[in-house]
């Protein structure tokens, strides 16, 4: 099966809204007619109602970095799906590793949050990853296993393909270490197979990013690999022409 690349930068915390404002007239002009590439940018809570008005009408999408699994409630400092909904933003970044490190995201809170995306209609991107202890210790199948299978346990079969995995190794970002073009290869397959348990035809219909230090440099090689779909890019992701680059290495 033909996937779709998908490149999507992720900001964290940086931009405010006349620097993403900024950006965005800067990377429109590059990509924001690209076809061949789902493009996206994650951006900070404050920012997202003026990004989506200054993207609208291009193929470039709006994706917040995080949100909380309830309707609503007494959760100070949180967002809602509805809260995101209405701002017409496409997707969600859930399960970032510096969610998990700094501030406690849970497998269990995972667990709810994709399905409740999927049921707002909006597109989840589920990231998962070993750390470099986790790496030399022969133990990078067994936490990409219950990463994986605990993010998508309440999602449908016929939904699975709704969902993107980004790989992103704990040790590899912000760090410039990047992984080898094989570890990559090695561990997006085996996230697919771990789909492939539950729907092969999801299996083959999924995206699966790799996230890293990914540069114009280097993402032509990772984007190549059999099973990389894309990338979810951090830095590079914050300069438009480096992002289009990496945007054009994926329409290869």
């Amino acid at each position: 099966m033909s996937r779709t690349p998908f490149v999507a930068g992720n900001w964290k915390m940086h931009k405010t809204i006349a620097e993403a404002e900024e950006f965005v007239s800067g990377i429109l002009p590059l990509v924001g007619d690209v076809d061949d590439v789902q493009v996206g940018v994650c951006v900070p809570f404050t920012a997202l109602q003026a990004v989506v008005d200054s993207t609208r009408g291009s193929s470039v999408q709006v994706y917040a970095q995080n949100v909380h699994q309830a309707t609503n409630g007494a959760f100070t400092g949180e967002i809602s799906i509805p809260m995101l909904d209405e701002l017409d933003v496409h997707g969600v970044v859930v399960g970032h590793s510096e969610r998990r490190q700094y501030f406690g995201e849970t497998d269990a809170a995972l667990r709810e949050k994709v399905p409740a995306l999927l049921a707002a209609g909006l597109e989840p991107i589920l990231c998962v990853g070993e750390t470099e202890a986790e790496r030399e210790g022969e133990q990078t199948e067994d936490v990409l296993r219950r990463q994986t299978t605990e993010g998508l346990a309440d999602v449908a079969d016929a939904d699975l393909a709704r969902v993107t995995i980004a790989y992103e190794p704990v040790w590899a970002i912000g760090t410039g270490k990047v992984a080898t073009p094989q570890q990559a290869q090695d561990a997006c397959a085996f996230i697919r197979a771990l789909v492939a348990d539950r729907s092969a035809a999801a299996a083959d219909a999924i995206r699966i990013q790799y996230g890293g230090s990914v540069k114009p440099e280097n993402a032509a090689e990772l984007l190549g690999l059999p099973d990389v779909d894309g990338a979810l890019v951090g830095g590079a992701a914050l300069d438009p022409k480096s992002l289009a680059a990496i945007v054009q290495a994926a329409r290869a």
